[in-house]
């Protein structure tokens, strides 16, 4: 079994650091699913977090939210 993240399995780990972000910022901002969506996928932490070099997959959610907070 190959227990090694890379670039050809990290979109395993993303739907579930994207749903966990999405609920943190409706309920911060408290906007609509598409607009949370679309804010996280149009954010530079979600542009360094689908490329396994910038590493910031291992991450939690709660980190990778506070990233995405910093950015505005």
């Amino acid at each position: 079994m190959n227990l090694e993240i890379n670039q050809d399995n990290l979109y395993l780990l993303l739907p579930g650091k994207i749903a966990w972000m999405t609920e943190m910022l409706i309920d911060d901002k408290n906007i609509g699913i598409v607009e949370a969506i679309r804010e996280i996928y149009s954010s530079d932490t979600y542009k360094k977090l689908e490329n396994e070099s910038s590493k910031i997959w291992h991450l939690g959610p709660v980190a990778l939210y506070e990233k995405l907070s910093e950015e505005k």
